[in-house]
């Protein structure tokens, strides 16, 4: 490859760096290394759940469900909110685990995890079919089980903080892009 080559490449090299590190705003793939932990609810109610070696000590959140519509509420406030990577506040915005984050210290004192492997890893997995308001959706947008994610908002509905260039918004799990990718439903309440 000769000089000029290389020249003419080099704009859509830093296009595909930038892209990827924007896209990667909620990334955040589990380590290799994961493990088995027993004890938590499964789709079926019993036995051991998957859990996710994180390198935060897995908790059950376990909060009252009586915290739901709280958690509705209080992340429906900051839609419309700018994405930006790494962001957790509505001056600052928010990417997808960021929002998460947010929205969950106004109802908790608890210290919680910040990425979408740690949230997977305080939190327990559930039937789709049984998804309430406040649950977590879990998608794989970018080549890991836990890519990014959303709060379940009712009627088939999630909200989340999307990409560079998107705002907080509510999305059907029947869209195709993420009924494609959809991964796994998980909850942080008891009930």
């Amino acid at each position: 490859m000769d000089h000029q080559d290389a020249a003419a490449r080099r704009p859509f090299l830093l296009w595909a760096l930038s892209a990827s590190a924007l896209l990667a705003g909620c990334s955040s793939a589990p380590p290799r290394s994961a493990r088995q932990e027993g004890g938590q609810r499964t789709a079926g109610g019993t036995g051991p759940s998957p859990r996710v070696d994180t390198g935060v000590v897995p908790v059950n959140l376990g909060l009252s469900g009586e915290l739901r519509e709280a958690l509705y509420a209080r992340v429906m406030l900051v839609v419309n909110t700018p994405y930006t990577y790494g962001g957790n506040t509505p001056e600052g915005g928010f990417d997808c685990s960021g929002l998460i984050q947010y929205a969950i210290q106004g109802i908790t004192t608890r210290r919680l995890p910040r990425t979408t492997a740690q949230w997977a890893g305080v939190s327990a997995e559930i039937d789709r079919r049984d998804l309430q308001r406040g649950d977590f959706v879990f998608f794989n947008t970018m080549g890991a089980r836990y890519s990014h994610m959303g709060i379940y908002a009712g009627n088939n509905q999630f909200v989340h903080a999307p990409s560079s260039g998107g705002v907080v918004k509510t999305v059907s799990l029947a869209n195709p892009y993420f009924s494609r990718r959809f991964t796994e439903a998980r909850t942080i309440f008891d009930a």
